[in-house]
């Protein structure tokens, strides 16, 4: 089934009663939800190719769980897939209805990349590393754009993922979904963040929030080009502070903070610049946002004047930290499952430690983790 909506033809949202609808609603009643008020929460999702299989995870344990509400979501590049996926199966059926978009969306990446040369190889798969660092396929493919741009070795302009997300997301049911959706991307011309928001998110705004530049040609939008907004925010937290309400920001990582092992080999160097590279702009951000709650602590500005944020994350550095650059471009069935597991582990681990806290105080010991 193509999506989630229980009309076989044309895509659209499943019709619900007038309390169903304002029950799916973060800002619905607790009459209307039949139980007491949820916790709202604004989530940041970061990218990272098929290591977005992680978010998958930790939003559908998210979803399961009656007690949160969510009124925005701040995502780039893959996190921007599993963003607009969970935003359209929330206006299409509900709770249920986004869970069963997630998963349908991450099959649909699975099935497409069947398709691809881009398999793990029998070393690949005997060392249990996820990883396609043996593939003689990879091992081409990562020559040929070291030496050729996308132009060049691809000037038909193919992208396997604009067929996958339009299969999956029925993007008009989408814009008029309860949460709001903004997506980054790097304006290639001026070097400034993008921020699509949900009324105007299309499948070029998605694969422009994608686009890393060695591999795909950049996404033109209104006369303007675009690459992966990881660069300018991954994800950016600006827009949850200035047009959410919500004060909490749950922010699911993929790319390591840190890592123990200095990197030698020139892959896993590149690698490092890449995860430190992504991972600046929220660096600064954080030091803003722990810059105005020291204000507010101190009293030089008076609380209300500015938003104090309560900052929670989820991450796993241990299994995100031992898998390879070559894996981002992994999209087998199981390891995706792996991911998935391991994310919905980790945010069920989250919830049981942190709950209580939510909408109460920061998890998150903000200078010691970004500062």
């Amino acid at each position: 089934m193509d999506t989630v909506a229980r009309k076989p033809t044309p895509r659209g949202p499943t019709p619900r009663s007038g309390a169903a609808e304002a029950a799916a609603r973060p800002g619905g009643t607790a009459a209307a939800r039949g139980a007491a008020a949820t916790k709202p929460l604004t989530l940041a999702l970061q990218g990272g190719g098929a290591h977005g299989a992680f978010t998958w995870g930790v939003l559908d344990r998210l979803l399961e769980d009656e007690r949160l509400s969510f009124e925005g979501v701040s995502a780039t590049s893959a996190g921007a897939m599993n963003a607009t996926a969970m935003a359209y199966g929330l206006a299409a059926g509900g709770r249920a209805g986004a869970r069963e978009a997630l998963a349908g969306f991450w099959k649909r990446i699975s099935e497409a990349g069947a398709n691809s040369p881009l398999q793990p190889s029998w070393l690949d798969k005997l060392m249990g590393n996820h990883s396609l660092e043996n593939s003689p396929s990879f091992l081409f493919f990562d020559l040929l754009t070291r030496l050729m741009s996308p132009y060049q070795f691809n000037p038909t302009n193919f992208n396997p993922l604009r067929q996958v997300l339009e299969k999956s997301i029925d993007f008009a049911v989408l814009r008029q979904s309860p949460m709001k959706v903004f997506l980054s991307a790097t304006n290639v011309r001026t070097g400034k963040i993008k921020v699509f928001e949900r009324e105007e998110i299309g499948p070029d705004a998605v694969l422009a929030s994608g686009c890393l530049p060695f591999l795909f040609q950049a996404v033109e939008i209104d006369g303007e080009n675009y690459w992966d907004g990881g660069y300018m925010g991954n994800p950016a937290l600006f827009p949850l502070i200035y047009a959410c309400e919500c004060s909490d920001v749950l922010i699911v990582h993929i790319n390591p903070l840190e890592r123990t092992e200095l990197p030698r080999t020139a892959t896993d160097i590149l690698n490092r610049i890449n995860e430190i590279s992504f991972n600046s702009s929220l660096m600064r951000e954080m030091r803003a946002i722990s810059f105005v709650s020291k204000m507010i602590d101190q009293g030089i500005i008076r609380e209300g004047s500015l938003k104090r944020m309560k900052i929670h994350g989820i991450l796993d550095d241990e299994v995100m930290g031992n898998l390879g650059v070559a894996s981002k471009l992994n999209a087998d069935w199981d390891f995706l499952c792996m991911l998935r597991d391991a994310g919905r582990h980790r945010a069920s681990v989250w919830l049981d430690a942190h709950f209580d806290s939510i909408g109460v105080d920061s998890t998150v010991d903000i200078a010691a983790t970004y500062l």
